[in-house]
């Protein structure tokens, strides 16, 4: 069983994402959906940014730069996926 840090945002998030899905359906791009997504999560009131760039550090020494798909409530990472299947390296 997953315990979520953030449960309440996060079940917006999830419900939000259902909601694009239901409405586009599949077989868009990433980007198509991530954008969908912002403006499902924005006309619920929740705040995201997309296309985040965030710094990597392993050893207090920074290690490359992220674009995470989007930021939402500066509390959770969003990571936007279009496949027909989750594999398990996607529950990262």
């Amino acid at each position: 069983m997953v315990t979520l840090k953030h449960k309440e945002l996060s079940k917006k998030i999830i419900a939000a994402a259902f909601a694009v899905h239901k409405e586009l359906g599949y077989g868009f791009v990433e980007k198509v959906y991530k954008n969908a997504l912002a403006i499902e999560l924005q006309e619920n009131g929740i705040k995201c940014a997309i296309e985040v760039p965030l710094k990597v550090f392993y050893h207090e020494k920074t290690v490359g730069d992220y674009y995470a798909d989007m930021v939402v409530e500066d509390k959770i990472i969003v990571e936007v996926k279009a496949v027909s299947d989750l594999e398990p390296i996607h529950e990262v």
